[in-house]
């Protein structure tokens, strides 16, 4: 019986060395993307999405587009940058931060956030000025802030808002949580919370926001760089962008 478990343990571990070693699979690679606060839910997706196809992980920083390039003018690492507005890509570009260009990745348009049913009964610009009305925007500093202003001079209603948020998340937050009546955020903002209800304005007081991305210039990640504004632009990452409620470019 000994002998007879010896030859089955030697047959075995011949068969073991004769099995080649499994293929090793593509290093994985570690990349840092810089974003508006608003494209989280849709980037979120496109960085699992490359994780999947090649291997890249994706670690996103969201928040106002007026930090993040504070941030990168300090001297924050970064391999991508993406912006809700053209100025604040413009003041990285004229730093010197960015590789080559940026490019147009998506476009964007305002929105009213309200209380699921819309208990208050706001179907337009003008009755976010109504007394006793809590109105929250973004701080003017915030892309999403300077649109919101810029769409009630359209509007030609003047608002006295309870808070001014430094990104558009904070708005859609205290919407949701019952903090504040109503506030201006972004179309996408509506389409990806499931909280809140939105309020469409008209086109004539509208906004369309241009979203620009670029790799930065100090990227130690260029391929990995490249792969994910890449997949951005492409297809696929535009279809994720418009279910998100972002217009495509």
């Amino acid at each position: 019986m000994i002998k007879r478990a010896l030859a089955v343990t030697s047959l075995v571990l011949v068969a073991a060395c004769g099995q080649p070693a499994p293929a090793a699979g593509p290093a994985r690679t570690t990349l840092t993307v810089f974003a508006a606060a608003s494209v989280q839910p849709a980037f979120d997706k496109i960085g699992l999405k490359l994780q999947n196809t090649r291997n890249i992980v994706t670690t996103f920083s969201y928040a106002g587009t007026q930090t993040l390039t504070t941030q990168l003018t300090q001297g924050a690492p970064a391999d991508v940058f993406a912006s809700a507005d053209t100025a604040h890509m413009t003041t990285i570009e004229s730093a010197g931060l960015i590789r080559g260009q940026s490019v147009l990745f998506g476009h964007n348009r305002l929105e009213i956030a309200v209380a699921r049913g819309n208990p208050k009964g706001i179907h337009a610009l003008a009755d976010l000025a109504r007394s006793g009305l809590v109105v929250v925007l973004a701080d003017p500093s915030v892309p999403a802030g300077k649109y919101a202003q810029q769409a009630l001079a359209k509007a030609k209603v003047t608002v006295h808002a309870a808070s001014l948020e430094q990104q558009v998340t904070g708005v859609l937050s205290k919407v949701a949580l019952g903090e504040a009546d109503a506030g201006i955020v972004y179309v996408s903002d509506i389409v990806t919370s499931g909280q809140v209800d939105g309020v469409a304005i008209p086109d004539a007081q509208n906004v369309v926001a241009d979203y620009p991305i670029a790799i930065v210039k100090g990227t130690q990640n260029l391929s990995a760089a490249t792969a994910f504004v890449d997949l951005v632009l492409s297809t696929n990452g535009q279809a994720i962008l418009r279910a998100a409620g972002f217009e495509g470019v």
